[in-house]
């Protein structure tokens, strides 16, 4: 049976996104290994969805063979339970490179990353991500942050544009937004366009973005402590209003100020939370580095906190 587009398929979602690290051996090789135990465990545990090699996945460290081998596991890991959405970027050449690698290791979608260090005009950025669209048969969600911010009037034509389905918004502009939403919303009632909250640490940010109607969101901390981001989605889907605030002030919040500590940590504190939780994932590759001993402790201590309110929470519905 063919599979639904990816655009349906998220629509329907109810969990977290994965956003999956990428694993290394002692040599600095990719680990498919346990990139592939990584991804079996997010998938069991309840992810909605994966994406691989995208930022938190170190797209920026890989090589196209390395890419088109850890897309390829995260394909054969999943087995079709949930879609796997691949990481794409640099120059519209590169770009359209890493899509087409994306399509042949069996991915279902693309999540297009901002262009490689050029600032570009609308109209530009809008070339670009309509040339990355055409360039093969994937869907593609387009990743808004950093060098890459559009105007309603370019979300409108991605709207618009075949096989762009969808905008993360990693910008974290509310009033940008809520003009971008009323946009294609007047202006193409038709459009099933997509819209993603994907701030790091998204979840701090959960309760603005669905006053405006964003629902979906990426969540880092679900790949190193899914049970805390599963629990926090339901209790945000289900109106849990006390767990929900519980988090967010114990643990979310920390957890933030704590990422605000160093320069990276939204890729190497995930990456170090993967490896508290017993998987060996290896160290982030360079330029970035690892946090400190102190910091690592810092989100021990803060993982076992939100554990602990889950655990209270659990308490009182049984008193």
């Amino acid at each position: 049976m063919t599979p639904a587009p990816l655009a349906a398929r998220l629509t329907a979602v109810a969990g977290p996104l994965f956003f999956p690290v990428t694993a290394y051996g002692p040599d600095g090789g990719v680990d498919l290994k346990a990139f592939r135990a990584h991804v079996r465990a997010g998938v069991d545990a309840g992810a909605a969805a994966v994406f691989a090699c995208c930022g938190t996945g170190e797209f920026h460290a890989l090589t196209p063979q390395e890419f088109r081998l850890v897309v390829a596991a995260a394909v054969e890991e999943t087995a079709g339970a949930v879609p796997v959405v691949a990481g794409a970027g640099y120059g519209t050449a590169l770009a359209v490179q890493f899509a087409r690698l994306a399509e042949e290791a069996g991915a279902d979608g693309l999540l297009a990353m901002p262009p490689y260090l050029v600032v570009a005009d609308q109209r530009g950025l809008l070339a670009h991500y309509t040339a990355l669209a055409a360039a093969t048969r994937l869907e593609t969600i387009v990743y808004q942050r950093d060098n890459a911010v559009f105007t309603p009037e370019t979300v409108l034509a991605f709207a618009r544009t075949p096989g762009i389905v969808g905008l993360k918004d990693g910008h974290g502009d509310l009033d940008l937004m809520q003009r971008v939403l009323g946009a294609v919303r007047t202006a193409a009632p038709d459009a099933d366009f997509l819209y993603f909250n994907g701030l790091p640490t998204a979840e701090l940010t959960s309760l603005a973005y669905r006053g405006i109607g964003v629902t979906l969101y990426s969540s880092a901390v679900f790949a190193f402590a899914p049970d805390i981001a599963l629990a926090f989605y339901r209790a945000l889907s289900f109106g849990e209003a006390e767990l929900t605030d519980a988090l967010l002030d114990h643990f979310y919040r920390p957890l933030v100020e704590l990422r605000a500590k160093g320069r990276g940590y939204a890729v190497s504190l995930v990456k170090a939370g993967v490896r508290l939780g017993g998987l060996d994932v290896g160290t982030v590759r360079t330029p970035l580095t690892e946090p400190p001993a102190a910091h690592i402790e810092e989100l021990a201590a803060l993982i076992a906190t939100g554990r602990a309110l889950l655990e209270k929470h659990r308490t009182g519905e049984r008193a």
